[in-house]
């Protein structure tokens, strides 16, 4: 796959930059990161080497080291947050918006969070303690508290003017926030409306009160999905009371979609999201042996199943030969329909409520490839060996298996669900480890019957 031009950028950035480095240009280095914007001086640090890091990360311009801790993967931030002085990783969060303050200090070591937590103004504490207060994966961590209200009983020339004195509105504000005297949610009010308005408009005449706010303890995904179902730039939250707490922007939303995207793809090998590409080999090393462990395990629960079957495979080449073409193609056909599933899940589109029929129609894909693959199979070995019978063993398996693969293809991911496992991350071992087994199983029994 050709490099982006983005990437050429970055690569190019990260050689001139390793290049002076090694030249001892310390200068020249610290002159290029405060040149560059926070997100690509964040990517260089995660392209970097460790050794290379710290070194770097002393050459940032401190005023610069908030706006970088948002934007580093968890592994690569936690590891340089935890070099810091408590007073230094204080003053680098200072003023930063509430959702980036979860992200930034929510995966700390207990000791280390209390530490910093004790170098902060009592203000940014209570700032703090209230973005930690939900959970990580919901609306309420994401959400910014920095909102403008208004209240229905002013005029347009009110609010105007006030925003004027203010001078500066929050970041992607393209919404202000009607609530009466207790908070909570009334309406809410564009800015264009607000600009094209008599100045005398009450804003009551002018709000639009059927507003779908997100609560606070929504999940991200439902987030994600809330924001493409109505093409919103933005989207406040409230509690349980319909109170107003915040408001989640649209670029947290890309964050999500980017991070459950690398997610299932990371999962499907059994890799953790934010692992460090660059990390050390005994920390790599240990994080997948966890996953390679449980896939011997698998290997070894489908290699018994050969075991029972050992007198036939030793008076039968053929058999030998031809044994790993059923598990084959069940391994790919399960781990299409679990893809298939696994997004309809992440989409909100299967549910309680349309899974039998998922599962019926799944069945009858499987029945159908069942049938044309036990066909083609069955001829192909047929007039390859001289033998109907073996022909007659391998379209027996090869149907069998590509009916189980579906329905596993199915159950799997929505077992997993219900007992609030991620299906990305278990459901792709699951469904080949169970297809070896009925392949290897249904082959070797059928082959037993017929041939022995």
């Amino acid at each position: 796959m050709p490099e982006s031009l983005e990437q050429q950028q970055t690569h190019s950035r990260l050689r001139a930059v390793n290049d002076a480095l090694t030249s001892g240009m310390y200068v020249h280095v610290r002159q290029m990161l405060h040149s560059l914007p926070a997100f690509d001086v964040a990517l260089l640090l995660e392209s970097s080497t460790p050794s290379a890091r710290p070194v770097l990360w002393q050459l940032i311009d401190p005023d610069q080291h908030g706006d970088i801790l948002e934007e580093l993967s968890e592994d690569i931030k936690d590891s340089i947050i935890q070099e810091m002085d408590p007073e230094h990783v204080a003053a680098a969060i200072e003023g930063m918006d509430s959702d980036d303050l979860a992200y930034v200090l929510g995966s700390l070591p207990e000791s280390v969070y209390q530490q910093v937590l004790s170098s902060m103004s009592e203000q940014d504490k209570h700032r703090v303690e209230q973005a930690l207060s939900y959970d990580e994966e919901s609306a309420g961590a994401m959400m910014n508290t920095d909102v403008i209200t208004l209240r229905p009983d002013v005029s347009v020339d009110v609010v105007l003017r006030y925003l004027r004195l203010r001078g500066e509105l929050p970041e992607r504000t393209d919404m202000l926030y009607v609530v009466d005297g207790q908070d909570k949610l009334l309406g809410e009010v564009s800015l264009g409306d607000l600009i094209i308005c008599q100045p005398d408009t009450m804003i009551r005449e002018i709000q639009e009160s059927e507003v779908a706010p997100l609560k606070a303890e929504q999940h991200d995904s439902e987030v994600a999905q809330h924001f493409e179902r109505y093409e919103l730039i933005s989207a406040p939250v409230v509690d349980a009371n319909d109170r107003l707490l915040g408001r989640i922007t649209v670029d947290d939303v890309v964050d999500i979609i980017r991070e459950d995207a690398e997610h299932s793809m990371m999962s499907m090998a059994g890799l953790e999201d934010e692992e460090d590409t660059f990390a050390p080999a005994a920390k790599s090393t240990q994080r997948r042996s966890i996953w390679l462990g449980l896939n011997v395990g698998a290997a070894l629960l489908a290699a018994s199943v050969s075991n029972m079957f050992e007198d036939i495979l030793s008076q039968l080449a053929t058999i030998a030969i031809l044994m790993t073409i059923v598990p084959s193609m069940g391994g790919v056909a399960g781990n299409q329909t679990l893809t298939l599933v696994i997004r309809g899940i992440a989409l909100g589109h299967v549910g309680d409520s349309n899974a039998r029929w998922l599962l019926g129609k799944e069945a009858l894909v499987g029945v159908f490839n069942g049938l044309i693959w036990a066909t083609i199979l069955a001829s192909v070995v047929t007039v390859w060996k001289g033998d109907w019978h073996i022909g007659v063993v391998i379209a027996v398996a090869m149907f069998v298996n590509m009916l189980m693969a579906a329905l596993a293809g199915v159950l799997v991911p929505l077992t997993l669900k219900k007992f609030k496992i991620d299906p990305a991350l278990a459901g792709s071992m699951m469904v080949t480890t169970f297809t070896d087994i009925i392949g290897l199983f249904t082959f070797l029994g059928t082959a037993t019957l017929m041939l022995s």
